[in-house]
């Protein structure tokens, strides 16, 4: 509204936006390594049981360490050791040539009591590795991954309000320094409880560094930088999963990998200091007097000094009147489904966001399982976000957001089922749909970002966006346990990975409303005077049809008479 006509008089899309943008994305990139991180820092590995040792040194005389596990370990029916049990004693009738080695009937086992043996020469080092979570105790590794998503789910929630009450700024700096200290600590603390606890802290700055990043843009940024801005950060996000891979594959520690992705932060944090809080936030919150100054420096930036100069504290007053009248001076989340359109809009963002989650960690989070390269797999995963994500940002320009969401979440789903179809052999395949299915899937979160940063007002932006980020953190919650679900029946977890965002896909085409090219709301009642806008031209248009066809049979039955 007149907030975005300031912006326009004082440089619209100049240095200054392209600047504070990429101040803000670097964060953004290092955000995107630590989120998939657990990929490559709970790696499984190949492994069996620390073979028996033998009950006299001249029966080991000549033989291999293979042989050794041969006669100690039982294979399964692949002719790989069992992960988890060993023999009670040595079978040396298995050295036989024409031993069936899977064939172990009568045979006694045990667990692995003396611990495991693990393959490095890919993954050197990970927690699996470091703390045995193997056999009994592999279920942790989908655990540790849910905790760091719970910690997502809170961030979203805390942080959004935060941000509403106290500045996007603000929380923003404390979210740097946040990350800083919690990714160190998980880097050298000792036992999985610390590294849990902390990689919960860590999920929860995810949460607020994406979250206020996208907003500081979106309200510094006219409406014609709006999509350029969605799709430059969603770009970043994918470069930091390339970026990614390539660490991981050159630092197979795990414990140095996560303090390589961490160091960062605290440039961030030094740097953050000189970022700009939102112009329009600090008028609608009563800081005119921070605001005015703020425009005054973007102006300048944008080598519009004399239109900055001209600003006065009346001025920016009078244009963000209707504005500051009708802001409230608290809010809760209750505002969100205080009115019917407010009620539309988060009913159906609550879907698309847990739908979109769900489905994009289903993929992501378990690279394993295609029997691929993990360090390819990433690369893989991340460089399809390249041309999807540039697809979503031509049709979120040129179509309109509402059409992009739908096309991309009914996409995924598509992309996620077919995998039904293909064989387990055809890793390849299989493979590339599941790239093609998180490809859309990231396009869909790249254009909820966007999208819900139009659809909710100034005044509860973030506490929107902050609900709406904790509904995609229950998908992403979710999802490590429909894999679980998916030892038991293989089927299950791609069709409902498939479904969900199938359906809310439909749902966010049939309700709700498109924003291209148009004006952020401010407040509450701005979002219900246009809905109510749009109902009436609706009623108009059909009073004019029945109108219409009024008259078109009075002229029929005259014709007949």
């Amino acid at each position: 509204m007149p907030f975005a006509d300031l912006l326009d008089r004082i440089g619209g899309v100049g240095t200054f936006q392209i600047l504070h943008s990429l101040l803000l994305a670097f964060p953004v990139c290092m955000v995107a390594c630590h989120n998939f991180l657990q990929n490559f820092t709970a790696a499984f590995p190949a492994h069996h049981c620390q073979p028996l040792p033998m009950p006299s040194r001249n029966i080991t005389d000549g033989i291999s360490y293979h042989e050794l596990v041969r006669v100690t370990v039982p294979t399964n029916q692949r002719g790989q050791p069992e992960k988890c049990r060993r023999f009670t004693e040595p079978q040396l009738s298995l050295l036989h040539p024409n031993a069936t080695l899977y064939n172990v009937t009568g045979m006694e086992t045990e667990p692995c009591v003396d611990g495991w043996v693990y393959d490095k020469s890919v993954i050197r080092s990970s927690i699996i590795t470091e703390w045995d979570l193997v056999c009994d105790w592999s279920s942790m590794r989908q655990m540790a991954q849910s905790v760091y998503m719970v910690g997502v789910l809170l961030g979203g929630g805390i942080f959004g309000g935060l941000s509403d009450k106290y500045g996007r700024r603000t929380v923003l700096i404390w979210s740097y320094m946040q990350m800083s200290i919690a990714g160190t600590l998980v880097a050298f603390l000792p036992n999985f409880p610390c590294y849990v606890i902390f990689r919960l802290v860590s999920g929860m700055t995810f949460s607020s560094v994406m979250l206020n990043t996208l907003c500081l843009m979106l309200e510094w940024m006219p409406v014609r930088g709006r999509t350029l801005a969605g799709t430059f950060i969603g770009y970043v996000f994918t470069f930091g999963q390339i970026l990614l891979s390539g660490l991981a594959y050159a630092i197979r520690d795990w414990r140095w990998l996560q303090f390589s992705v961490t160091v960062p932060f605290y440039f961030f944090f030094v740097y953050s200091w000189f970022l700009q809080e939102s112009g329009r936030w600090l008028i609608l919150n009563g800081h005119t007097d921070r605001a005015l100054t703020n425009l005054r420096r973007v102006a300048t930036l944008n080598g519009k000094r004399t239109e900055g100069e001209k600003l006065t504290k009346e001025m920016v007053i009078a244009e963000m009147q209707k504005e500051i009248l009708n802001r409230k001076s608290t809010h809760s989340l209750l505002d969100l489904v205080r009115t019917p359109g407010m009620r539309r809009i988060t009913g159906c963002l609550m879907m698309v966001w847990f739908s979109t989650s769900f489905a994009y960690y289903g993929l992501a989070m378990d690279l394993q399982k295609f029997g691929i390269s993990i360090y390819l797999v990433q690369l893989c995963f991340g460089a399809i976000d390249i041309p999807a994500k540039l697809v979503a940002a031509l049709t979120m320009s040129y179509v309109g957001r509402r059409v992009t969401q739908a096309m991309f979440l009914i996409l995924a789903g598509t992309m996620i089922i077919s995998n039904i179809f293909v064989p387990l052999e055809m890793r390849i395949l299989r493979t590339a749909l599941a790239a093609l299915g998180k490809g859309c899937c990231a396009s869909a979160f790249m254009c909820a970002y966007l999208y819900s940063g139009e659809l909710f007002p100034t005044e509860i932006r973030q506490t929107g966006m902050g609900f709406s980020d904790m509904n995609a953190r229950v998908g992403s919650v979710v999802a490590p346990v429909i894999h679980l679900i998916g030892d038991h029946i293989p089927i299950l977890p791609a069709v409902i990975f498939g479904t969900a965002p199938i359906l809310s896909g439909i749902i966010a085409s049939c309700l709700l409303t498109e924003t291209r090219n148009q004006p952020l709301t401010d407040t509450i009642q701005e979002v219900e005077d246009r809905r109510m806008k749009k109902n009436w031209k609706q009623e108009e248009q059909l009073k004019l049809e029945a109108m219409s066809l009024t008259q078109k049979v009075n002229t029929s039955l005259k014709d007949v008479i």
